[in-house]
């Protein structure tokens, strides 16, 4: 609604009506600025330090996922041969009169994502979690053969 076709002509009013003309304006957003999902997951990231291991016949992956149970963590391997671990650590359900004194451990989503090299293979992958530790293999595949030099006969004419 423009003020001005009112009649109100002050300069409160034009003050009023440009707030009212730029409210749903988002020109001072970043045109690349990132998406709530974005930071949380690169939260979710940082929060979760792991180890990369790699063996002669295959990597591994170690996590520390302590007090959590095997329904609270997903392993997953995703279309672009990326390794995904997530999970999310709840928070403890009060009882009554009990109450924090102090919360330091960390609760909410957690994940980390690893680009799996060419040689892996993610038919044969498997994940442990024993004592808090996660532990995710992933088998290399054999090397590929050298290729046979082909004999090609010589024919006389």
């Amino acid at each position: 609604m423009d003020l001005r076709l009112m009649g109100i002509d002050a300069p409160l009013f034009h003050t009023l009506q440009h707030i009212m003309d730029t409210a749903g304006d988002d020109s001072d957003k970043p045109v690349n600025a990132p998406s709530r999902n974005y930071v949380r997951d690169a939260k979710a990231m940082a929060a979760t330090p792991a180890n990369v291991k790699e063996y002669p016949n295959s990597y591994v992956f170690i996590v520390d996922m302590p007090g959590l149970k095997s329904g609270d963590i997903k392993v997953q391997v995703e279309e672009d041969n990326a390794l995904l671990i997530s999970g999310e650590r709840k928070r403890e359900e009060e009882k009554d009169g009990v109450k924090y004194i102090r919360m330091e451990r960390r609760v909410g989503k957690f994940m980390r994502k690893f680009t799996l090299p060419e040689n892996a293979n993610i038919d044969a992958i498997s994940a442990v979690c024993q004592d808090g530790v996660l532990t995710v293999t992933v088998e290399k595949l054999p090397p590929p053969e050298p290729k046979k030099p082909k004999t090609i006969e010589v024919k006389i004419a």
